[in-house]
């Protein structure tokens, strides 16, 4: 019996001397992730991923524009993460790597992929079924001409283009007493935003119009032209169809819907004479050659249908977009009517001061602006940028680019709006309303100045549509005064 004692010390000598080994100190970190590969299908999904590690861990989401993931960081531990992906609409495979790393140092990759829908372009009939020969009563003008008739204009703004119909963003129904007092306000011109596809399409498969509502704007068109107002009419955002697809993919797909759509429009409102103008569209993404050369596309798309229908829409000056960098006269659309083309740009600069309504994580409010309405109180709502030497830039490239080749300019948006009321108050007050005041009246005048022709956006804020009275009196003074 006394033999085994020494035995029996020693193995639990080397039993303790083992249990200390394993400890934290002596054991390699772990790291490791169930996956190391993932594939969604186009329609997207949900995936799942298990992090387990002897540390704290976090996971690197360069992707997150596209990916959601319900957990991006743990400590020790096992923890299943689920990795979500929306429908791939780019037209391309897109791919990322998630990088899970720990604390210890150690890293591990999980490769995420997801094909594309092939987009083929939708076919639609066509709507050019009553095409008319050429009519010039009442086109006599060249764009030039008809750009020399307009003073200033005011746009219908949250009206027709707003989800559901004229009232679905608080409008009142427009009548012609509200065209009228427009009119006896001072301004000679009427911009009507319009949607036509996001609401307004009761055959998705044929992009067929409702005709009552190719009807109601051709009304409202029709108050306008009856007392002497020149009207610009477009597709206006109409859920992004065609402004947020300016890509190679998605080129024939839009070209289809923009001939679809136009050639009801035009065939719609063809009687009407040189006071009604068609735009193409209303702020489209191109904002490099690429895109800039599919946008062209869809411009020309837009002439050539306008144009088949015949009538008076043979002379009928039409309206592009685009920006200025990218979109000369050489690259603009091939019209067989010359001299019926004009530009169209907006100006909302800087947009701090104009109509931001909240800090913005790239950049925070104006209050003020332009030169003497700076404010010693709150200086720190003074601009630093975008002021009147930004205002003159912009002038001159759109006189420079169109101007002066012959191709009209209208400022189709500006405006500045005040701030005030339960929110956003100016510690300033008086110096912000002179501020805005100045805006208005230095950017319509150097519009004017330049050869360009500027259309106020209201949305019932100066003008009040319902009452037919005026609600904002500085704003309309200030504008007059530009205009003088």
């Amino acid at each position: 019996m006394k033999i085994k004692c020494p035995f029996k010390i020693s193995l639990f000598f080397i039993v303790v001397i083992s249990f200390s080994s394993c400890g934290k100190e002596g054991v390699e970190p772990q790291l490791s992730v169930s996956e190391t590969e993932l594939t969604f299908p186009v329609a997207g999904g949900t995936s799942e991923i298990t992090v387990t590690s002897s540390d704290s861990w976090r996971i690197n989401n360069a992707a997150s524009a596209w990916l959601q993931l319900t957990q991006t960081g743990g400590n020790s531990g096992s923890v299943t993460i689920q990795i979500i992906a929306g429908s791939n609409a780019t037209g391309s495979t897109r791919s990322a790597v998630l990088v899970v790393s720990s604390d210890s140092g150690q890293s591990r990759r999980v490769t995420v992929s997801q094909p594309s829908q092939i987009f083929l372009p939708q076919i639609y009939p066509s709507y050019n079924t009553s095409p008319q020969p050429s009519d010039a009563t009442g086109m006599s003008s060249t764009a030039l001409q008809l750009a020399d008739k307009i003073k200033l204009g005011w746009n219908l703004g949250n009206t027709m283009e707003a989800p559901g119909g004229e009232t679905g963003w608080g409008s009142p129904v427009i009548t012609e007493d509200y065209i009228k007092f427009v009119k006896q306000t001072g301004f000679n011109a009427i911009r009507i935003p319009s949607a036509w596809n996001w609401y307004h399409v009761d055959n998705k498969a044929t992009a067929h119009i409702d005709q009552n509502w190719l009807n109601r704007v051709k009304e409202v068109v029709g108050y306008c032209v009856k007392n002497d107002m020149y009207v610009l009419l477009n597709i206006h955002w109409d859920g992004g169809w065609l402004e947020n697809n300016c890509t190679p993919v998605k080129k024939d797909s839009v070209n289809a819907k923009q001939k679809a759509l136009w050639e009801q429009i035009a065939t719609t409102m063809r009687d009407f004479d040189e006071h009604l103008m068609f735009a193409s569209a209303n702020e489209p993404n191109a904002d490099d050659a690429t895109k800039m050369g599919v946008l062209r596309s869809y411009h020309q798309t837009f002439v050539d249908a306008v144009r088949s229908t015949g009538g008076r829409n043979t002379y009928r000056v039409l309206v592009l977009q685009g920006t200025p960098e990218w979109f000369d006269v050489s690259s603009f659309p091939t019209d067989p009517s010359p001299n019926r083309l004009m530009f169209e740009p907006h100006n909302y600069t800087p947009f701090q001061f104009t109509a931001l309504d909240g800090d913005a994580s790239w950049g925070k409010m104006f209050y003020y602006w332009g030169a003497g309405h700076h404010s010693t109180i709150e200086p720190d709502r003074n601009p630093n940028w975008g002021e009147e030497d930004e205002q003159l830039k912009a002038f001159k490239l759109w006189k420079e680019n169109y101007v002066d080749k012959g191709i009209p300019v209208l400022m189709g948006e500006y405006g500045a709006y005040r701030r005030g009321g339960t929110k956003n108050i100016p510690l300033d007050l008086a110096t912000h309303n002179d501020a805005v005041d100045y805006w208005l009246t230095y950017v319509t005048k150097q519009a004017i100045a330049n050869g360009i022709k500027p259309f106020y956006w209201d949305t019932g804020g100066a003008l009040d549509r319902a009452n037919y009275t005026v609600k904002d009196q500085r704003t309309i003074d200030a504008i007059l005064e530009g205009a003088k």
